[in-house]
């Protein structure tokens, strides 16, 4: 899915969305996108895909222990959630007042 000119991926979600994981040992959670890593096609989502990590003690966890933490979930794995209806939808580009701009394809509403 390689494109010609701009090499950056087209992804249908992006930082600040609220998404709903479709797929996984996640699946049903809804939460916000807080990182989108591009290259290997994977975000982290607010309070999904939590993982425990353990830790050594250092100056901001001076106990150390298990912490945990989001890991990252595959893009295929999430679906956007519509604005309007509340439920999760395929996400569609059309053109706007000259600009490319998302919209859910459930509600026909433009996406933020």
């Amino acid at each position: 899915m390689e494109r010609k000119y701009n090499k950056q991926p087209k992804l249908h979600i992006r930082k600040g969305d609220l998404v709903k994981v479709i797929s996984g040992d996640s699946k049903g959670q809804e939460g916000k996108v807080l990182e989108i890593i591009a290259e290997s096609r994977r975000a982290i989502v607010e309070k999904v895909n939590l993982v425990s990590k353990h830790t050594k003690p250092n100056a901001q966890n001076t106990q150390g222990g298990i912490v945990k933490q989001e890991a990252t979930i595959d893009l295929s794995n999430l679906m956007l959630v519509d604005p309007k209806s509340g439920k999760a939808t395929r996400v569609g580009r059309k053109e706007v007042d000259g600009k490319l701009v998302r919209y859910a394809k459930k509600s026909g509403e433009v996406i933020k």
